[in-house]
């Protein structure tokens, strides 16, 4: 994937306003009130929006980390969420 193709993806993915939808989705289904197929998109709808923010957070995390190499820290930074380190 090209530098111009992958900007433009991050510049189109909103990640506050997929946070707010999914917020939302949540709250619908959380009242009871949808129908088993209301719930059923709305969950697979929550899904799709749950990957797409875990997506934006790990590049988020990667463009930091490179950041940091290029500025002559080379070693990997402790997230609080990491949990493969304490195995």
């Amino acid at each position: 994937m090209s530098k111009k193709t992958e900007n433009a993806e991050t510049q189109q993915f909103d990640f506050e306003a997929a946070l707010e939808q999914l917020e939302e989705l949540v709250s619908a289904m959380e009242e009871g009130d949808l129908s088993l197929e209301q719930s059923l998109q709305s969950f697979e709808k929550g899904i799709k929006l749950t990957r797409e923010c875990q997506t934006a957070l790990s590049k988020a995390e990667q463009k930091v980390q490179k950041l940091l190499d290029d500025a002559g820290t080379t070693e990997p930074l402790d997230f609080a969420g990491d949990k493969e380190d304490e195995d």
